[in-house]
């Protein structure tokens, strides 16, 4: 693979890993569309490390003030603050425990283009769905532990490609009645534990494998995928209550017939 490879696969991550279209689907079906070759761990892990790195920088000012809250109420419950610490904490584990479970069969049989299509357009339409009905009335405040663990309970659906985890989770919070953009940020939060375990979950092969790490590959995709990403969050959420979900919908349906078409 060339540089320009590399690029596109850090534009094609840090575009998608926060829209609700599967990050995933995309990193599959891009190598599978245009005849690369597999990119290998190290770039993985790059586009993890790039993505997590954009999440944490643009939330940076409210992390700060969830962790402060958090260490100074002695890792309490007292505060919204330490709260929503433990909300992200306990939201990440059904997902980091389906993972570790299922790892094999997420990185084998489910990677199937048709798959792709039918997650792409089912869960397409459920977003719709939830952005239709969804009385969008409640804030991050208004969140309680039930909210929390159905929110969190979803992400193990993501764990098919093409059902897309930023996707799911903000389904999730729409159905239970959470506004657009807070729906939004709680799944951009979430995102930061469940990238981090996948991002030592991807080191931990690397060093177990023998291949050969390309720094300067490593380096574009990781430059590349956190600035789009930082970039995907900001206009996202800019433009989020003027024009909904429904974009994404329907780059969904389209996507998935594309693939029904190729591949059936």
């Amino acid at each position: 693979m060339d540089h320009l490879h590399f690029i596109l696969l850090g534009l094609i991550q840090g575009i998608t890993e926060f829209l609700p279209i599967s990050s995933s689907a995309h990193l599959i079906l891009a190598p599978e569309l245009m005849g690369w070759v597999d990119q290998g761990l190290s770039i993985d892990l790059a586009a993890h490390v790039g993505t997590v790195s954009a999440v944490i920088f643009y939330f940076r000012h409210d992390l700060q003030k969830m962790l402060t809250g958090w260490i100074g109420s002695g890792f309490s419950l007292q505060d919204r603050q330490s709260c929503m610490v433990w909300y992200v904490l306990v939201a990440t584990l059904p997902a980091a425990l389906a993972g570790f479970l299922t790892k094999d069969l997420a990185e084998g049989m489910l990677r199937n283009p048709l798959i792709i299509a039918c997650t792409t357009i089912g869960y397409g339409i459920l977003l719709g769905l939830a952005d239709y009905i969804g009385k969008q009335t409640r804030t991050e405040s208004a969140l309680r532990w039930k909210d929390v663990l159905l929110i969190g309970s979803a992400q193990i659906l993501a764990l098919v490609p093409g059902t897309s985890r930023s996707g799911i989770t903000m389904t999730t919070g729409l159905l239970l009645g959470l506004d657009r953009r807070s729906a939004s940020r709680f799944s951009f939060l979430l995102s930061i534990p469940v990238t981090l375990l996948a991002g030592g979950y991807g080191a931990l092969k690397l060093i177990l494998s023998p291949e050969a790490v390309d720094w300067s590959a490593v380096f574009t995709v990781v430059v590349v995928s956190s600035a789009t990403a930082f970039l995907t969050i900001h206009f996202f959420l800019k433009f989020l209550q003027r024009f909904g979900m429904m974009p994404y919908v329907i780059y969904r349906m389209l996507l998935g017939t594309m693939l029904f078409y190729l591949y059936l």
